[in-house]
């Protein structure tokens, strides 16, 4: 069903394992298909190369674009492991379809990732904090400068090595009282292109200022938490995990509904519920706030050192001790050095 095309010869020696920055360095092969004639064409696994895109190319001028971030992993008996890629493949087609890009089908997903994983297996290093990061992703390719939907599609998956995303960094926030990630009836909750575009500005002029990142508030009011660049976030107030609920504006993060779930296997009480940034900042000043921190692909279990808002940095305690032992348990499960209750880890045979 797919067709191969081996690379003459591997880029793989050339590699620093050891000096890798996130998403710079790419495998020998990407997976490739079209959308031509209202369906989807045969697969391919070819060399990884540039590609050829009309100047017109929908997606150059309209941002008609969807991806997703998932990892492989090699445990200790050099068998490669995916986590819950059943919920990437759910979310990129739940994207595509609010973006009004034709859903990809299921067989070509999977069947494309393991072939083109076990093509480019020794990319994959064993050991907690190495992995293979996937970017599956999908954009219009239509030549044509019509504002409307494309008739031509290119789905691709494309692999990087990688280790730490923030590596030995204090990690700084801001909470945002200017600028909006999203709005109800929006793209919020769908891994658009365009949602990540529009944050790279508002996101520099806050690293100018020392954070690494912004906690994004609702476009409303801009009263309730959210989520941030990278991640979903969770506040450890008075011995209770919250986190935002999931809507038109947030991501439905799957490391964050694992956390969620491993929480309740260790008998911590989570709210998934709105919460105010007054509550966080009142919770600060009686001393109940115990942790914040991110979740996500790239960056697992991050915690949080500070927040700023409205020009006053409140510190966090040191511990982290919630998400140290959930980031644990999390790994524990990707690189098959815990038991798996919930049957997220998935062989690449």
């Amino acid at each position: 069903m797919i067709s191969i095309q081996k690379s003459s010869q591997s880029k793989i020696n050339s590699v620093s394992f050891d000096n890798l920055v996130f998403g710079k360095t790419f495998t020998d092969h990407m997976f490739i298909c079209h959308y031509k004639e209202g369906k989807w064409q045969t697969p391919m696994i070819k060399p990884y190369e540039p590609l050829t895109l009309d100047p017109s190319a929908s997606v150059l001028h309209y941002g008609q674009a969807v991806f997703e971030g998932m990892k492989a992993f090699k445990d200790d008996h050099n068998k490669i492991w995916l986590f819950r890629p059943d919920e990437n493949f759910r979310r990129i087609n739940i994207s595509s379809h609010r973006m009004q890009i034709p859903e990809f089908p299921e067989n070509y997903f999977f069947e494309g990732l393991k072939q083109l994983l076990k093509l480019d297996h020794e990319w994959i290093v064993p050991g907690q904090g190495n992995s293979l990061y996937v970017r599956p992703f999908v954009f219009a390719s239509q030549p044509t400068v019509q504002a409307a939907a494309s008739n031509e599609y290119i789905f691709m998956i494309i692999c990087a090595p990688v280790s730490t995303y923030y590596s030995g960094t204090e990690i700084n926030v801001l909470i945002a009282e200017e600028y909006s990630r999203a709005a109800n009836g929006g793209v919020g909750f769908a891994k658009a292109a365009g949602n990540y575009g529009a944050q790279f500005y508002p996101t520099s002029e806050a690293l100018k200022k020392g954070f690494q990142q912004i906690i994004w508030t609702d476009a409303d009011r801009h009263e309730y938490l959210e989520e941030s660049g990278t991640m979903n976030i969770f506040f450890m107030i008075n011995d209770t995990l919250i986190t935002a609920p999931t809507n038109d504006r947030i991501l439905d993060g799957v490391t964050r509904k694992s956390i969620v779930q491993l929480s309740k296997d260790r008998g911590i009480a989570v709210e998934e519920r709105p919460i105010k940034v007054s509550e966080i900042v009142e919770a600060h000043k009686q001393g109940i706030l115990q942790e914040i921190f991110g979740t996500g692909t790239a960056v697992v279990v991050l915690p949080i050192h500070s927040f700023s808002y409205r020009e006053v940095t409140y510190r966090l305690p040191e511990e982290n001790t919630i998400a140290k032992l959930l980031k644990n348990d999390l790994l524990g499960i990707q690189y098959n050095t815990m038991e798996d209750p919930h049957k997220w880890r998935v062989a690449v045979d």
